[in-house]
Formats: C-alpha cells, structure tokens, sequence
C-alpha cells in the first residue's frame, strides 16, 4: 500500500517549494512531484521599455541571484545589438561573477544546506580537544578549530539551548538515523558554519566594489560597465585584491575540508549516494579570464559518460508547459515563449501527518497541471543544470583547470568517477566550483591590471535603429547553473522576453512525454527512515540550491486573484 507524503514548503530556499512523494509499505519513494506554489513575475514588465532597462528590472527576479539577473538583462540586449564590450568590462564583469561564485556556494553550504548533513545538537557532546586534532585530517592548516575557539562555540550554542532560542537551529530533525557526521565533526561544521557569518559580509563587499552595492549592483550597462573610477584607483584594486584573498583562505581552509571530511563519512549512506535520475548535464562557458578561454566550458554530457562532449545548439532548447500552470503547452523555443495563466488548482486527497496517520489534504492535480515552473529540455530530453553539470561537462571538455581540481577531490577522497552523479557529488560540485574561482580568479584579476596599463576604455556606444527588428540572447552559467535571457526588439523597445532559468531546468515537472525533471528523478527509490522526519527528500532537493523566485517569473497583467495567504505571527516559532 502507497502514502504520500507532503513537504511544503521547502525551507532554507529562495521561494515557494512544495515536494510531494508516493512511497511504498517500506518507505521506498516511488514517484515524487515538484511544484512552485507562488506566482510572481518581471517578464511582461519589461515589454515596451528601453532595451536598456532590460538588466536592471530583470535583476529584481531574485533577491540572492541578482548579478546573475542583471548581467544576463544587459548582455542579452548587446547580442540583439551586436554590440561587444570593451576588454576591461568583460573582466570587470568576471570579477563580480568571481565574487558572487564564492559568496552564493558558502552561504548554500553552511546557511541553507550544512545543516542536512551536521546535527548541531550532537555537536554539544563533543570533545573540543579531540575535533581539533581531527581537523588536520582535512587541511594542513584548518580555520576556526582551536580547542579554545571550538569550547566557545559549544558554550556559544549551548547558551542558545538553555534559553529556549535555538533560532536557526530550531524545528530540525536532530537525531536523524541518517546523519553520519560524529559529535567532534559536528563541532567542526558548525564552528565553521558560524565563521560564515562573517566571511560572506566580506564575499558581498567584493560585489559592492565594482558593482557600487550588493545585493542590486547598479554598473552595468548595455555596452559595458560605468564603474570607472574604481578600476582605476589602485586602492579600490588593492580592496577587492584583499577580499577575494580572505574569502578564498575560508574555502581552503574551512569549505573544501568539510567537503572532504563528508565525503569520508556519507560514502557508505544510501539515501546521498543514489543516482541522480537524469543522467544528462548541459553548463554553458563562462567567467572569461583575458586571453580567450573561460573557466566553464560549454556543452553536453549524456548518459553519465564524460568520454564524449557533445555541441549544443540553441534552437534545440525548448519550453513545455503541460504540466504547468500556463495555457500554452508548447514546446516552445525561448524566443518565441508565452507565459498566459491558467491556474486549475489542486484537489481533495490524503496524505501522511505528523502523527503518521493519514489526514485529509488539498494535493497535487499530478494528472494535469500542477507547477507555476515550465519544464526546459534540450532535443525533447530533460537536462540537469548546475555545479554537478559544471563539472561534468568540464571533465568531458578537458577544460585543464576544472579536470585539475575535480581530480584532487578525487584522489583526497578516493572516491570514483560514478560517484559524482548523486547528492553527496552534487553537493561536492558545489566546493569544487567555489574552488574554480577560489584558485583561478586571480587569473582575471591580473588580466585586468594588465589592460587597463594601456587601455582605459570601458564601454562601447549604444546605437539602435528603430526601423529595424533585432533578437538576441545571453546564455551562461551562474552560480546555480544555465541561465539564459532571450529578448526581440521592435520600434526600439522590447517586444518579448523570456529568462529560462536553472531552477526551471530543474525544478520543472513532468513534460507532455512524461518525463521527469532532475528534482523529481532525483528523489525515486530513496528510503525515507521517518516519514514525518523526511530529512532525505530535504537534503536531496537542496543539494540543487533551489531558486523558485527565479523560475517564476510572470505576473497576471490583468490583477486577477492567484491566491491567498495569511501569517498568523502568533503561531510562528524561530
């Protein structure tokens, strides 16, 4: 006999998350279901507008992903144009890419998904004196692990604990059956969890400098940057210098060894370790260093075998929206996308309480529509996007500075090749890809000094025609995987627009052929070992750092009524 079991929402995301799962009398899951249950939106904003305005209203899809948002907006409209940006905005650029790399991959890690793999409670029984001799079997010089600095951690904790005021610790499942971390590995994680706190300030700082503020930088523009005076007041270089060696010490030193030190220990934990049920992986190049190469690498891995690198072509990309609350079921190329509601609701159904006992619930309408998100494919077939992807089709593509890093993980970890294509290697791709721009960005930043020693030009000239038509797009990879923007102009303003997003790739729902996307394949055939403690399908799903603000982005132009929600604060716990 089936249960279903409803997680809703997903916490510690960006958004409006509901899973929904069908498991067997063993608990086994064998069908899960990904909807977004909020809708919002930028894309109809932006028609009639100046083309100009594209980056900065688009940024606003997303409160964390802003740069992203914001560069793709601008850098859609130079491809329309034809217009290319001088040398010294192109590595501008990059480094505001290479800055929010490592403030979005800490902050997931620690603040949104560390707490899926440490048990914090656990780590109050610890011996300091022991987790500090155990941290140098990770890193040759590990960060915040003094016997003395980790005793006022757990007094620190234990204080919050004796109060009643667990804050971000509250409402967990401590004691979970499938968290394997020790207490003295436990006391490691969250000492560094805590010195996150601090670092990702100066993770932002580094946006800021460039980009004049964070989140929302504002210096971009079509045809380059106007963050002039910064790149060419050697103290403002020398700030940005200086940061980005702060951030990179605590991946070095804190990041990448947890990384490690969680790989040794969930190597042998079933419900990390299964497949990751697509076994196709799209990343586009980005971050470009100077000299004509990118870190990310462009193309396609199929079927888990990185032997074979396969081209992509834009025309192949595709939106499907049966299953989606839309009235277009496509599949639609971007450039011709519509995004016209039609919101049919769930229905009356049972599903698991907290109690164990069925209860009666509004679900799913899994038989029709049932997602504010599209589900993108690539030839008709699902694709997963993201670190994981990253550093799959990097390997596949040789690209020498992901296959040297990913190779390290490997041999630290002794772990193969396979065993990438799952949560703990999706979470492991994350590090690796903070370790990209960690250990090469300084490659850009040189780059920089270089140039602007004999060019000072930041920015092209903006030239429009208004009796002509033009469509262009931005295709990249960004901290959470592909993105792209497509955008037609006519009469000089924007006609249409379309933002396919990572979280779409993979958080979309089944496709009219019945395809799962990456979130649901992702979470069949794992063992949940407390139905009302689904702490497996919780740290699958935030292994892909979800993003539904940004997957949905579309409002009713017309004012209807979507829904309703209200907050009463007196049942709200911390």
């Amino acid at each position: 006999m089936t249960k279903r079991i409803v997680v809703d929402p997903i916490t510690r995301i960006e958004g409006h998350l509901r899973i929904e799962v069908v498991v067997d009398e063993n608990n086994v899951i064998q069908d899960a279901f990904s909807s977004s249950t909020l809708w919002r939106g930028l894309e109809r904003i932006v028609q009639n507008r100046d083309p100009r305005d594209a980056g900065f209203m688009m940024q606003r899809i997303c409160g964390v992903c802003t740069y992203s948002h914001y560069k793709a907006g601008i850098s859609a409209v130079e491809n329309a144009l034809g217009i290319i940006p001088p040398k010294n905005a192109e590595l501008v650029r990059s480094l505001m890419n290479i800055s929010l790399v490592l403030h979005d991959h800490t902050v997931h890690f620690y603040t949104l998904h560390g707490l899926d793999w440490c048990d914090v409670v656990s780590a109050l029984s610890a011996s300091p004196a022991k987790a500090s001799k155990l941290a140098f079997n990770y890193a040759d010089f590990p960060m915040n692990t003094g016997e003395d600095e980790l005793k006022a951690v757990q007094t620190r904790v234990a204080d919050f604990v004796k109060k009643g005021a667990l804050g971000p610790f509250a409402n967990a499942y401590w004691g979970h059956k499938t968290y394997r971390f020790s207490p003295e590995q436990n006391l490691i994680v969250l000492s560094h969890y805590l010195k996150l706190l601090e670092v990702q300030r100066v993770a932002a700082q580094m946006m800021a400098i460039f980009g004049s503020k964070q989140p929302h930088p504002q210096s971009l523009t079509v045809g380059g940057v106007t963050s002039v005076m910064d790149i060419l007041d050697p103290s403002r270089l020398g700030d940005w210098l200086l940061k980005y060696k702060y951030v990179k010490d605590f991946v070095d030193r804190a990041y990448y060894p947890d990384i490690l030190m969680a790989a040794e220990v969930y190597k042998n934990e079933p419900s990390v370790l299964k497949g990751s049920g697509v076994k196709n992986f799209l990343c586009f190049e980005e971050i470009p260093i100077g000299n004509g190469e990118y870190l990310y690498s462009t193309g396609i891995v199929k079927d888990y075998d990185i032997t074979k690198l396969h081209p992509i072509d834009e025309n192949l990309i595709t939106e499907d929206a049966t299953h989606s609350w839309y009235k277009d079921n496509g599949p639609l190329q971007p450039y011709d996308g519509k995004t016209n509601p039609n919101y049919t609701g769930f229905k009356d159904g049972t599903s698991i309480g907290v109690d164990s006992k069925e209860v009666s619930s509004k679900l799913l309408d899994t038989d029709g529509k049932y997602s504010w998100i599209k589900s993108p494919r690539y030839d008709g077939e699902p694709m997963e996007v993201g670190p994981l992807a990253a550093i799959v089709v990097g390997l596949a593509a040789k690209n020498p500075r992901i296959t040297t890093i990913a190779t390290k993980f490997l041999k630290d970890t002794g772990l193969p090749v396979s065993a990438v294509f799952s949560t703990l290697g999706r979470t492991a791709a994350r590090a690796l890809e903070c370790k990209l721009s960690a250990d090469y960005g300084i490659e850009v930043f040189n780059s920089l000094i270089e140039n602007i020693k004999t060019d000072k030009t930041t920015c092209a000239p903006y030239v429009i025609d208004k009796n002509k038509e033009y469509k262009g797009r931005y295709i990249g990879n960004v901290p959470r995987g592909t993105l792209s923007h497509w955008v037609r102009i006519k009469n000089g303003v924007i006609e249409n627009y379309q933002a396919v997003v990572p979280s779409t790739w993979n958080a979309g729902p089944r496709d009219a052929k019945g395809q799962k996307g990456p979130y649901e394949a992702s979470l069949i055939g794992i063992k949940v070992q407390n139905i009302t403690q689904p702490l497996e399908i919780i740290r699958t799903i935030h292994s892909f750092d979800p993003c539904i603000a940004c997957s949905v982005h579309m409002i009713d132009v017309k004012g209807n009524k979507i829904g309703e929600y209200k907050v009463n604060p007196a049942t709200l716990r911390a």
